[in-house]
Parts: C-alpha cells; sequence; structure tokens
C-alpha cells in the first residue's frame, strides 16, 4: 500500500497543514489549533492508501511537536501539553478511523468484483451463499451432481451467409436464453462451449432436488425453445433447436488450469457420460435425453411427476462406453 500520488488533493492539504502550523505556532490562541490536522488526514485520504495515510498522520503529529518547542520549548507547565495531547489523540483516532473505512470500502469493492463474477455462472442465490461461506471454491472435492449438456443443433447452417454481429447477437440471444432456463433452476453454468454450454446442479452447494431442478431445467429449455419458433414463426431460418442431455452421478470440482488462467469446473465419468447423451439426440431425433440413472435420482427426490415426463427408449450404446445405458426422453407435448 503506497502513495497513489494525485497533486490536485495533496496540494490543498500541504496548504491547509502549513497554515495550520502557523496558526499553532505563531498565535496566542489557547485552544488545541494541532486538532485541525484531522482535516488534513481527511483531504489527504482521497489520494492515499493506507501506508501514505498513517504517514501523513505521523508529519501532522511531528509538526504538531515542532510548534510546542518552538512555543514553549522543552518546558512542561501550564495547558499546553494537555492541548498537545488532545491533537495527539485527535490525529491518532482519525488516522485510525480513516484506515478502518479505506479498508471497510475496499472490502466492500471486492464482494460486489466477486459477485459480479460469480453471477455469470451462478444463479443469484447460490451468488449470496457462496460469497458467506468460508470454503474456498478451489477445494477440490467430490460430491454428486446432476450434469447438463445443451447445444444448439445446427448452427453452423442458421450462421452461415450472416453478417458477423448477426452471428453474435443470435448467439447472445440463445446463450442468455439456456442461461435464464439454468439460474431459474438454481443451476450453475460450467462453462460455454461455442453453441452450447454446460451445466451443474449440485456443485458448488448441494441440494436435496438437484436432480429435479436439471429436470426443471430441461423443461423450461423446452417451452422457451418453444416460444423463440413461436415468435419468429415468419422467419423459417430462425427455428432453432436445441438438444439436451442429463447424467446423475459423481463428480470431482475444483479449479483446473495453470497459474496465468484457472478455471472452477467439475470433472469425471458422469460428465462425460451426459456430454454423450446430448449427442445422441441427433440419433434418436429427441430433444431431451437422460439416464436412467437420472431418473432413479428424480425419484429418490420424490419428483415422481417429473419421472413420468420421460419415457424409455432402451439401453444404447454410447461413444466411448462398452456397456449399454438406458436412456430415456421427454415425452412429446
Amino acid at each position: 500500500m503506497f502513495y497513489s500520488a494525485r497533486p490536485h488533493s495533496l496540494g490543498p492539504a500541504i496548504v491547509l497543514a502549513a497554515c495550520i502550523f502557523l496558526m499553532d505556532t505563531l498565535s496566542s490562541l489557547q485552544f488545541a489549533v494541532a486538532s485541525l490536522y484531522v482535516a488534513v488526514i481527511l483531504i489527504s485520504a482521497y489520494d492515499l492508501q493506507c501506508r501514505g495515510i498513517i504517514l501523513t498522520g505521523i508529519w501532522c503529529a511531528a509538526l504538531t511537536a515542532l510548534s510546542y518547542v518552538l512555543t514553549h520549548g522543552f518546558t512542561v507547565a501550564g495547558t499546553a501539553p494537555l492541548r498537545s495531547l488532545i491533537s495527539y489523540v485527535s490525529i491518532t483516532i482519525t488516522v485510525v478511523l480513516v484506515i478502518r473505512n479505506r479498508s471497510a470500502n475496499e472490502r466492500l469493492a471486492e464482494v460486489k468484483r466477486e459477485r459480479t463474477n460469480l453471477a455469470r455462472f451462478f444463479s443469484p442465490k447460490i451468488v449470496e451463499q457462496l460469497v458467506q461461506i468460508d470454503v474456498p471454491l478451489s477445494v477440490a472435492r467430490r460430491q454428486k451432481a446432476a450434469v447438463l449438456f445443451a447445444d444448439i443443433v445446427g448452427f453452423a447452417a442458421h450462421a452461415s451467409g450472416k453478417a458477423p454481429d448477426e452471428v453474435i447477437k443470435l448467439l447472445r440471444d440463445l446463450l442468455g436464453l439456456l442461461s435464464e432456463a439454468v439460474f431459474i433452476c438454481e443451476g450453475s453454468i460450467d462453462k460455454f462451449l461455442g453453441d452450447g454450454l454446460m451445466a451443474v446442479f449440485g456443485p458448488p452447494i448441494a441440494s436435496k432436488q438437484d436432480a429435479t431442478n436439471a429436470a426443471l431445467c430441461a423443461l423450461q429449455i423446452h417451452e422457451r425453445l418453444g416460444r423463440w419458433n413461436e415468435q419468429h414463426a415468419e422467419n423459417p431460418d430462425m427455428a432453432i433447436r436445441v438438444a439436451v442431455g442429463i447424467h446423475c452421478g459423481e463428480v470431482v470440482q475444483g479449479d483446473v488450469g495453470t497459474d496465468n488462467r484457472l478455471e472452477f469446473t467439475v470433472v469425471g465419468d458422469a460428465v462425460n457420460i451426459a456430454s454423450r447423451v446430448e449427442a445422441y439426440c441427433r440419433v434418436l431425433d429427441a430433444t431431451v435425453l437422460v439416464t436412467g440413472d437420472f431418473i432413479r435420482c428424480l425419484l429418490a427426490e420424490g419428483s415422481f411427476d417429473l419421472a413420468k415426463a420421460f419415457t424409455s427408449e432402451g439401453k444404447h450404446r454410447l461413444r466411448g462406453y462398452k456397456e449399454p445405458i438406458q436412456l430415456y426422453s421427454l415425452k412429446a407435448g
């Protein structure tokens, strides 16, 4: 914490300090004139960090002592020492309060930055919880989670022939649609994947209905996509289809990457399966596909009606997996 020198405030502070010194030294006023150095500290605080504020306080105390010596010498008599003591106390209290206020403001600014950054990936409810907890996100741990992948099918064809700004606007609108569905259902965006995203329900803070929230998110995406297509019914080129895949299982969460760029994420077999399920939507021509494990999680949470919204598609062998996996699709309508 050093000086961040900006003369437009330090100049008046220096002039004021000189005036107070002359008044304290040359005038015959019988009160603690040096206590006016409080104003010098307050003015200089606009342009100084903590170390600079402390040095300003020391400088004001030194001027108080110098004025006393020039006026009274080294004698300790009468009310002059008491007035000087009052000035020292005033200067000390002011320095302490200014530093505490500066520290509080810096903490508030840091919390605001944290909230802004977290709000990009977590729902408002989760942001509030994360700001209050003491355990950092960087602590690696295992946790059960529902993992959701959503991808805009055929986005390259939609972007073909459009101007770059049109492509980016369309992508932002569609990713905004997906993100809102995730946040409304108390999920977290793990990462954006070009024309899609990966969301998790559970990490970093688990709830008793993570699978339920993931299923509700899939329904939200389905409904919002329907409204989008209705609004753009006159323009067939704007008709959008989204593929959603969900799986429930154990993941490992923590910071990954390099020292220069770390990213909070979840990894594990559950993530890979969810990704494969989303890709398999194109094979079964389904909007939403989930695994048998996910359906069992819904039933365990008591979400029987949500589980009934999915119909069995049988067992299928996904890419990279030898054993077939039971899949369920969202019923039409």
